[in-house]
């Protein structure tokens, strides 16, 4: 593998890392309302007033609490190795994609400032708006990563110097509104699957169901992108094979997850919603190989043309060996230190 080949699949992992685990922060608090408000969520949230003396507790949030901020480190190292190792590709995508990642960022910022400051709000009113801005926060950075996604698959407008820019005739079009709706479909069943996995019996026994069938929404909705590339008005593949078997792995995916959130394997369910998480980047990156950006001409950016020198390559990869693992000796050891189920081994945040 060469060292250019082995930093794209490097930015591939932080992407789907970030897909992973900003995945079902997004879905928990798209679902937030919708499981809190149950008569299980309620109890729950009652269980953890009593044992803080705190009102409005909110056992969704609870779940995400350790992890909320921490997983936002694996879309800082994407960017970073995206302005380092691949400058020419940053410089035609973020411009290109400006309203899809302001809308992205705007998300993250009003979804994160939601959930900090809910247990301040007094009274029930109060929180009610915090809660609306909280599903907002997860929704539209889902929706959005989704339509990016249909993009890169589908391909973009470039212009002859490279660059391109989106305009809302690009955006909604079906295939890449298919995309994003199924994206955000997928990272609501991955919230239902982790609330399930972290929360007490009662309340995990309706995340279960919700993300049952949230799994097959989005198998639906999924079916819709497939059946339009099929018909040669989707997705633009250079490497149809690999496509296709990524496709079909992507499938398998969520029907595991649904078979085993039905019967009430919790970790196998979350298991599987993550690699179906997953599969989407490895199905632009794998999929378009050589290319790290399709044309909706029928041209591309290679991946030599849009990587920085081998010297500078060769100096990023001292930095990538020492930052790399200690991203992951941290999401590992928080994994560890707040395994169980909520209020079991730690303090409740939210």
């Amino acid at each position: 593998m060469s060292l250019e080949t082995a930093w794209l699949a490097l930015l591939g992992l932080l992407l789907a890392g970030y897909f992973v685990l900003g995945g079902y922060d997004y879905g928990a608090q798209m679902l937030h309302p919708f499981l809190g408000g149950t008569r299980a969520g309620r109890e729950a949230g009652r269980a953890a007033e009593r044992e803080a003396g705190r009102s409005g507790r909110s056992p969704v949030l609870e779940a995400i609490a350790p992890f909320f901020l921490g997983n936002e480190v694996w879309l800082v190292a994407f960017a970073g190795v995206l302005f380092g190792a691949f400058p020419h590709l940053e410089g035609s995508l973020l411009p290109g994609l400006y309203p899809l990642i302001v809308a992205i960022l705007a998300g993250l910022v009003l979804g994160n400032a939601a959930v900090q400051l809910r247990g301040r709000a007094r009274g029930a009113r109060g929180r009610r708006c915090w809660d609306g801005l909280i599903v907002f926060g997860g929704a539209l950075p889902a929706l959005c990563w989704g339509c990016v996604l249909g993009l890169l698959l589908h391909g973009v407008p470039r212009r002859p110097d490279g660059t391109f820019h989106i305009g809302p005739g690009d955006v909604l079009t079906p295939f890449v509104l298919a995309c994003g709706v199924t994206t955000a479909l997928l990272f609501a069943a991955h919230g239902a699957a982790f609330v399930a996995l972290r929360s007490a019996p009662g309340l995990a026994a309706v995340a279960r169901q919700r993300g049952a069938g949230l799994l097959r929404a989005a198998a639906a909705m999924g079916a819709l992108p497939l059946l339009l590339t099929l018909f040669g008005a989707g997705a633009a593949m250079t490497n149809r094979v690999t496509s296709a078997v990524l496709a079909g792995l992507l499938a398998a995916a969520l029907a595991g997850a649904w078979w085993c959130l039905t019967r009430g394997h919790h970790g196998r369910a979350f298991a599987a919603t993550c690699c179906a998480t997953v599969l989407p980047v490895l199905l632009v990156g794998a999929g378009h190989y050589p290319y790290v950006l399709i044309s909706s001409a029928g041209t591309g950016l290679t991946l030599r043309q849009a990587v920085t020198d081998g010297a500078t390559l060769q100096i990023l990869s001292v930095f990538g060996v020492a930052v790399i693992p200690v991203i992951l000796a941290y999401q590992a050891w928080s994994w560890w230190a707040f395994r169980g189920r909520t209020g079991r081994r730690h303090p409740r945040y939210f």
